[in-house]
């Protein structure tokens, strides 16, 4: 088993279901007392979400660029940064380290392809909404479609992720406004729903809605249990 490094904190939240989906699903595929062989640097959120609505990506870059060096150093053998918005800096760590770097988007995208759907609703940040590095790539390496809600629902998804799912809030009245926005993007041809954001599946899962759901957390977990093995 290869020893998986972990850059984690943003939030911990969804950090803590990696680790746990982690070890749950090599104990599931190896028996026994498996579990994943792997290590995080974990960032502080707090300075990372003031960056952020800053719009200092620079300096971000440098942050978490820095956390894949130190992972290499103590180790690990392929990098998974478990929060889809900071995929935009993955230029710079892959430039900087020389293991492997497991993308969110491709291990999505790969998903999606093997199901044969090609128009998705994007779900996250309004970084990973309004940007383009998530969109871009689903696109270019997949030919997959996205498209994101209207304005004011992007600004309710963003509110819920920072102000409620990364301080472990999960409230059903946020739920069910999701299930609307998700309804409405079906209704104009959405094949499914992309929940770009790794907080999002504590809020929603496949259960609640009538269309595919590709819960990036789970499955960049499982591409980085599939690379480990």
């Amino acid at each position: 088993m290869k020893k998986i490094g972990l850059i984690g904190g943003m939030s911990w939240e969804s950090s803590l279901e990696y680790y746990r989906l982690l070890n749950e699903l090599v104990r599931q595929r190896l028996g026994g007392h498996h579990s994943a062989l792997c290590i995080m640097e974990s960032l502080d959120f707090a300075t990372v979400e003031f960056l952020q609505h800053r719009g200092d990506w620079n300096t971000l870059t440098k942050l978490v660029t820095k956390s894949a060096v130190n992972l290499e150093k103590a180790g690990a053998e392929c990098i998974v940064l478990c929060t889809n918005t900071m995929h935009r800096c993955y230029f710079d760590i892959v430039k900087n380290t020389d293991i492997p770097f497991l993308h969110i988007a491709q291990a999505t995208g790969e998903r999606i392809a093997s199901e044969e759907l090609n128009r998705m609703l994007l779900l996250g940040t309004k970084f990973t909404m309004e940007g383009d590095f998530f969109k871009d790539y689903l696109r270019k390496q997949f030919g997959i479609e996205t498209v994101i809600p209207s304005e004011p629902d992007r600004e309710l998804v963003h509110h819920v992720i920072y102000n409620e799912l990364v301080k472990g809030i999960v409230l059903e009245k946020s739920r069910n406004r999701f299930v609307e926005i998700i309804r409405r993007a079906a209704e104009t041809g959405a094949e499914g729903v992309i929940l770009g954001c790794t907080e999002i599946p504590m809020l929603l899962s496949a259960n609640d809605v009538d269309v595919a759901v590709f819960d990036t957390t789970r499955i960049h977990v499982e591409y980085a249990i599939d690379f480990a093995l």
